[in-house]
């Protein structure tokens, strides 16, 4: 009986651990999410307004 319950422990705190580094993996992975979106939402702001702020549009290169 009491090596029955030794292996319940060791399994509750193996699955303890399991629960833990995933809950790490998806909260990371909703912050990822969230800064996605509002990077996303700029994008399409700057579609909207006309002005594309991805690069330098009228600079001429540096060997002119």
């Amino acid at each position: 009986m009491e090596d029955r319950i030794v292996d319940l422990e060791v399994r509750l705190a193996y699955q303890d651990k399991i629960i833990a580094d995933l809950d790490e993996v998806v909260r990371a992975f909703a912050d990822r999410v969230v800064k996605l979106e509002r990077e996303l939402e700029v994008v399409k702001d700057t579609l909207k307004a006309g002005v594309p702020e991805v690069g330098p549009q009228d600079e001429k290169p540096p060997h002119y």
